[in-house]
């Protein structure tokens, strides 16, 4: 059972009850060697199909020659997709990162990134496919950025709706992803409170996976990251390792959120380093939405004057 220290018994009680579960069945760190380049990335993309471009080769360098997590959406196919990527992975010996993006009603709230599955059934049927085309190769997955933080603009009812297929997603993970390590997304330190979110991360099913993410397509320093997480173990009874996105704070927080100027690529993919990993989750280069530096460019579509941006610290 999960239990929040500064909550009553009874509070809990009607809150949520969730079964002690056990790790998963092998680190899927240890079961490969390094993390998987996926050589079909966004940047790596453009960089090949404009190699006369004079960018192309520092963003290749630079951005699409390193790992960065794929994210998958509405995808009908879902299973089959996530098992033909984590299958090359494992072909290679090297540890994908993958990121479950379908979420219904996503960004609900802010809208650059709105979509996502059409009702709470279709999203079951989806996430339980992604588990499943993972099934016992080893994987990271970081759960639906954004999905427990973005939630303030909705009704409860739609609350409740969601944190039950967040719940879903996180059962799915432990029955038929083992060797994936999971992580619920949980903000960043300008967003929402630490014990909001601790207890948000209760309701979702942080007792079935690995952990939390923290600082997911955001700025905030490592060390600032690492103290928000660290905060939100706090109000965990049992703390709970987490991951940092590290692909675009390599000058800390910005102007805003939303594709701010002179940021600054971060370290790339380790383990360690103050948390459990150091990720790239979002890929630099990809906007925010039409703002910012990119006033043209919508969400999710890759710019290359913004991956320069990043490369240069302007």
């Amino acid at each position: 059972m999960f239990v929040l220290k500064t909550l009553t018994a009874a509070v809990l009680t009607a809150a949520f009850v969730l079964p002690a579960t056990p790790a998963a069945a092998a680190s899927p760190i240890g079961l490969t060697n390094g993390f998987y380049v996926n050589p079909d990335s966004l940047p790596a993309t453009w960089a090949r199909n404009n190699a006369g471009d004079a960018r192309a080769a520092r963003i290749q360098s630079s951005i699409g020659s390193k790992p960065i997590a794929r994210w998958f959406g509405n995808d009908s196919n879902i299973g089959t997709t996530v098992a033909s990527y984590t299958g090359a992975a494992d072909g290679q010996d090297k540890l994908p990162v993958l990121v479950a993006y379908n979420i219904p009603d996503r960004d609900i709230c802010a809208g650059h990134s709105g979509g996502g599955a059409g009702s709470a059934s279709a999203y079951r049927t989806w996430i339980s496919s992604f588990a499943a085309g993972i099934g016992s190769k080893p994987a990271v997955v970081i759960i639906e950025p954004d999905a427990l933080n973005g939630m303030d603009c909705m009704t409860q009812t739609q609350k409740d709706e969601r944190l039950g297929m967040l719940l879903y997603a996180t059962q799915m993970f432990q029955q038929k992803a083992p060797n994936t390590y999971a992580y619920l997304d949980a903000g960043n330190p300008g967003w929402t409170a630490a014990s909001t979110i601790a207890y948000r991360l209760g309701q979702a099913g942080i007792a079935n996976i690995r952990g939390f993410a923290v600082n997911v397509s955001n700025f905030y320093w490592t060390s600032e990251s690492v103290t928000y997480a660290n905060s939100l173990n706090s109000y965990l009874a049992t703390a709970k390792p987490f991951v940092i996105d590290t692909s675009r704070n390599g000058k800390g927080h910005g102007d805003g959120w939303c594709n701010p100027p002179t940021r600054k690529l971060g370290v790339t993919a380790q383990t360690g380093g103050g948390a459990e990993m150091l990720l790239w989750v979002k890929t630099p280069g990809v906007s925010d939405g039409p703002c910012g530096t990119a006033a043209s460019t919508p969400a999710g579509q890759f710019n290359p004057d913004l991956a320069v941006r990043l490369i240069d610290g302007t």
